[in-house]
């Protein structure tokens, strides 16, 4: 049980008292945790009552967190080493580790960024991740390695680095590679890959305290070595085994996947000494000088996050066509989201806000620039308003210009969140929460317009209801297409349509867009009821070649092994005709992943014996690399066929 009441304990601090504790207590550990009594606040402490004689104490530091073991004590005979102690810590919830300082040049932090926000293309904002795979070669991720004790820079290697670009952080594939991992590191990424493996083998089932406190040793140890997003990876997979293992609502197994799936890569990577974009270095974006720029607004999007971050992010456009992202995220929820689109622009003294912007350009001087576009603020940064441009105005226009289909699988192999993308559409219908709509193209398919982000207390849902109440209506739609579904695509700003009749009518004060997210849509911004619609193609979405494909058999076979362990998916082997399951795979195709699939149950079920004839545990580590080539080219399977639906 997580108490709600205990202040944030560091992992380094959990991860010490369980380690403290005797064989004969860790067994009852588990148990402690879950009848671990509410605390009740004291002089700045909080007090958790087991008894009479045992009594612990939390006294957060001043960050609001448990960082130092000195500040948990009990009162028992057997403190530190006592079980009231660890259950207590073992209860709370975890602490984000602090953030690192900007590498920077000449400019500080990026405005507004907090240390829990996620880019705007993430889960979060728009899931999200979680978040969080292009297709891409999967021939090296199609063999399992053979068991070690530890990963080397061969066939394993080569499967993680097939994988890499699927990590869910938003724009780090776009990084350059970063420094190969010191020994240190490699070291770190060794330890990480052997408690990872061991967290999968085992499962939710087993994946109680003294697993997640292994899990915790090894992510300070990456922070120590300078591996924050190794340790952000272990800190998701430990979050998300607590909350399956509570049963919390809106817990999914896709999501505990996703994060050990994200982890082991990462830990694969580090271990093999090859490295990989983004994986070494400091926990905040290195920024570089990037001179004098000139951008045009395109849009802004609210982000609110599951962590209680909220705030916008605003694009823009380059003269040269570069895309850059312009963020506002801090603590406050809804509210702050709502709110921080009207908010000043934190950039060199410009004064405009985010809703000028989205419709305006900037001049920058002394502009510095992260890897995925995010424009610093700094000191030595100057920044003037300047008149923006049209959709239907270059350099804008250009990201109209282009079928979506083409546009899609550009976006989709890059290995990383996908980017935005406009089209023109005729309006169809409502599909429940989706609008139905077809691109104004030949051969195009029926496309889904999803809301980007479906709080309720958001425009996006209501402005897409009133859209489509006006079916054969001409929209120029700019959004991020969906990684996830087949033909769908978040839309982030709705416009006109050059030169057609039956299309929107925005004030011209709104530059001919309107930001789903926070212009609501009036029917003062549609043709009047007389205007003569054009002729309406109607149709219903056709099969769904993402959600009707047999793929589901190994994504029910990988959670499976996330839930239950080893010992569930090598359960799944033992009926009469085990390989009968994936003969809808190889019928449909998808060979390489019944294979894939095949070879995770048996190497699952495999029981190795010793110099003298007797049974023993299979290495987990064989069993992870099984795990991982499945995962890794399901991933890939998934994004070849959502990129196909929009062909």
């Amino acid at each position: 049980m997580t108490s709600t009441l205990s202040p944030p304990v560091t992992a380094e601090v959990v991860a010490d008292a369980v380690e403290n504790l005797s064989a004969r207590l860790r067994k009852k550990l588990d148990a402690a945790i879950e009848g671990c009594p509410e605390g009740a606040g004291a002089d700045g402490a909080v007090v958790f009552r087991f008894g009479e004689d045992a009594v612990v104490t939390l006294r957060p530091g001043p960050s609001g967190a448990v960082t130092e073991a000195g500040q948990a004590v009990c009162g028992c005979l057997l403190a530190p080493r006592c079980l009231h102690r660890a259950a207590v810590l073992g209860a709370a919830p975890l602490a984000e580790p602090p953030a690192e300082p900007p590498a920077e040049p000449p400019a500080g932090p990026l405005a507004g960024e907090g240390p829990g926000e996620r880019d705007a293309s993430g889960p979060e904002a728009g899931t999200p991740p979680e978040d969080d795979a292009p297709a891409r070669t999967t021939g090296a991720a199609g063999a399992a390695a053979p068991p070690g004790s530890v990963p080397d820079a061969t066939a394993p290697a080569a499967a993680a680095g097939a994988a890499a670009g699927s990590v869910s952080d938003a724009g780090d594939a776009d990084r350059d590679a970063g420094a190969p991992p010191t020994p240190a590191q490699v070291r770190a990424g060794a330890a990480l890959w052997a408690v990872s493996a061991e967290a999968l083998a085992a499962g939710v089932v087993a994946g109680g305290a003294v697993v997640q406190a292994e899990l915790l040793r090894a992510a300070h140890t990456a922070r120590l070595a300078g591996l924050p997003r190794a340790e952000a990876a272990a800190l998701r997979v430990v979050r998300g085994l607590r909350a399956a293992r509570e049963r919390r609502a809106g817990q999914r197994l896709a999501d505990l996947a996703a994060a050990f799936s994200e982890l082991l890569r990462t830990a694969a990577l580090l271990a093999s000494g090859t490295g990989g974009p983004g994986l070494t270095g400091g926990g905040r974006r290195a920024y570089t000088a990037g001179g004098g720029l000139r951008v045009h607004g395109l849009c802004r999007e609210p982000v609110l996050t599951a962590t209680g971050y909220g705030g916008v992010v605003t694009h823009l456009l380059g003269a040269d066509g570069a895309r850059y992202t312009l963020s506002d995220v801090r603590p406050g929820g809804l509210a702050r989201a709502r709110g921080a689109g009207a908010a000043s622009v934190a950039l060199g003294g410009a004064a405009l806000d985010h809703a000028g912007l989205a419709r305006a350009g900037l001049r920058i001087s002394g502009a510095t620039v992260s890897a995925d576009g995010r424009l610093g603020a700094g000191r030595g940064v100057r920044a003037v308003p300047a008149p923006g441009a049209a959709w239907d105005e270059e350099p804008l226009a250009a990201l109209f210009a282009r079928p979506a289909a083409e546009a899609v699988r550009e976006l989709l192999a890059r290995d990383a969140e996908p980017g935005l993308l406009g089209c023109d559409v005729q309006v169809v219908g409502a599909a429940g929460e989706h609008l139905l709509v077809w691109e104004l193209r030949a051969d195009a398919p029926l496309l889904r317009l999803r809301p980007a982000h479906p709080h309720p207390e958001l425009a996006h849902t209501a402005n897409l209801r009133r859209l489509a109440g006006h079916p054969g209506l001409a929209v120029r739609v700019l959004g991020r297409p969906d990684p996830d579904r087949a033909a769908t695509l978040s839309p982030l700003a709705v416009g006109p349509v050059p030169g057609a009749q039956y299309t929107l009518r925005l004030p011209p004060e709104w530059r001919d867009r309107a930001d789903l997210g926070y212009d609501r849509l009036q029917g003062s911004h549609f043709p009047d009821a007389g205007a003569p619609a054009g002729p309406v193609a109607e149709g219903e979405p056709g099969p769904d070649a993402v959600a009707d494909s047999p793929l589901w058999r190994v994504r029910r076979l990988l959670e499976t092994g996330v839930a239950g362990g080893r010992r569930a998916v090598a359960e799944t082997g033992r009926v009469p005709e085990p390989l009968a399951a994936y003969g809808p795979l190889r019928r449909a195709g998808f060979g390489a992943a019944a294979d894939l699939a095949g070879a995770l149950v048996a190497e699952a079920g495999r029981r190795p014996r010793d110099a003298f004839g007797r049974l023993t545990e299979a290495s987990s580590e064989g069993y992870a690399w099984a795990w991982l080539a499945a995962s890794a080219h399901l991933e890939a399977a998934h994004r070849s066929l959502v990129a196909a639906s929009w062909a």
